[in-house]
């Protein structure tokens, strides 16, 4: 069985054993050879200790080694040359039992002495069973501690999925517990939350905008097939019949500008409209936009005028941007009453921006709907917007446009004292 098949907590456990092992395993071993080295250093001092005695006594109490050899317990000779002054019984020391020996000489005698191993051999085997006896039972004491444990530490996890479990399309509102802000489990339990935050709030956003898409499908929809009821239900001449056919072909023409802009935003949400960055003269477009809708403002005798500043130039989509200035602007000319102002400017500001203005003399916008007015099908006045063929749309498609060539669109604003919108593009 792999190991990256196993369960996180027994993977835990098998490391924390696996590295607890390891641990006991070198420390055990460098007690050994700290044990074995003292042990033997401690055997040493106790040889060159006997050569001083024996030589000590060798030249001041020759007749006295037999006494020393019986006192001390230890086997030596003493040499002068070829010649044997004393030997104790067994050596030199042979047969199975290890012995240490040590040697010291001078210009008359020579002294050799050994003294036996085997203690200090049993002592360090006595420690070895004793270590190789207690890691084992240790390892298991490892593995039974870190897996329970890891299972500690990890229940908070099986909370978080237990509760994620139950969490559904219907219930996004429902949030993880977090249990301990500052740690890992908490921080990972409030990125779930925010997940989820964000998802709740796409998933309402998505329930308005096909109430909404719905409700503007339905209203020409519903007027298309009143106009032709009545018209099946009544005799009508050839001019009646044409108006009733111009009726409807203007809920149809509107039905399809609503369509269009709903794929047209599905497109740029979606990223799938390619943009074409140049340097672009924005005098030039805010020019071709005014003239382009100038007749719509002076079929209401609205005064538009145009102040264009010079060298203003962003780097940008031309044909995004021209979408996102017609709709302001064609926003002005629809919310601004008869003999209206409306202003559109092209400057820069000092640091180097492209600031694109359009200024109306309409009825304004209350400051509650200032965040909302942006969003699809959204209206400060529904009746209003509805009288003069609005969409909801214009403003989406408008801050998409801006933004999509890394500008923003600030709004100013008071209920009736008209309405400013100010399009801020980085320098080319």
């Amino acid at each position: 069985m792999r190991i990256g098949a196993l369960s996180v907590r027994a993977r835990l456990t098998l490391w924390h054993a696996g590295v607890l092992t390891l641990v006991i395993c070198v420390f055990a071993g460098g007690v050994l050879l700290f044990v074995r080295a003292r042990l033997y250093r401690a055997l040493d001092d106790q040889i060159r200790a006997d050569l001083a005695t024996i030589d000590r006594v060798y030249r001041e109490e020759t007749g006295d080694l037999g006494e020393l050899a019986v006192r001390m317990g230890t086997r030596f000779e003493v040499t002068e040359g070829a010649t044997v002054i004393y030997r104790t019984t067994g050596w030199p020391p042979v047969g199975t039992a290890p012995f240490r020996q040590g040697t010291m000489a001078d210009a008359t005698h020579r002294i050799a002495v050994a003294r036996d191993e085997g203690p200090v051999r049993q002592t360090l085997w006595t420690l070895a069973v004793i270590m190789a006896t207690a890691i084992p039972c240790a390892v298991g004491l490892a593995v039974a501690g870190g897996y329970l444990l890891a299972g500690r530490m990890l229940a908070p996890v099986g909370t978080l999925a237990d509760t994620a479990r139950k969490i559904t399309a219907e219930s996004l509102s429902a949030r993880l517990p977090v249990a301990n802000p500052g740690d890992e489990f908490g921080r990972l339990a409030a990125v779930f939350n925010d997940t989820l935050a964000r998802l709740d709030a796409a998933f309402e956003q998505l329930r308005r905008f096909t109430a909404d898409a719905s409700h503007e499908l339905r209203t020409p929809l519903t007027a298309i097939r009143s106009v032709g009821e009545v018209a099946l239900q009544r005799s009508l001449s050839a001019e009646g019949y044409r108006e009733v056919v111009g009726s409807m072909l203007e809920e149809v023409d509107r039905l399809t500008r609503l369509v269009e802009n709903l794929l047209l935003l599905t497109r740029a949400e979606a990223g799938r409209i390619p943009l074409t960055r140049v340097t672009v003269d924005l005098r030039e477009l805010v020019a071709a936009v005014s003239d382009g809708l100038r007749v719509l403002a002076e079929e209401k005798d609205q005064d538009l005028t145009v102040q264009l500043a010079g060298g203003v130039t962003a780097h940008c989509d031309a044909g995004v941007l021209r979408l996102g200035i017609t709709n302001l602007l064609y926003n002005a000319i629809k919310y601004t009453p008869q003999h209206g102002v409306i202003r559109v400017a092209a400057t820069s500001t000092v640091g180097g921006d492209a600031v694109i203005e359009v200024q109306d003399t309409g009825p304004g916008i209350p400051a509650a709907d200032h965040q909302r007015v942006f969003e699809r099908f959204y209206r400060a006045d529904h009746a209003r917007s509805r009288q003069t063929g609005g969409t909801g749309l214009g403003l989406a498609i408008a801050r998409w446009a801006v933004e999509a060539n890394g500008g923003r669109i600030e709004l100013e604003s008071l209920e009736g004292r008209g309405t400013l919108f100010r399009v801020v593009l980085p320098r080319s």
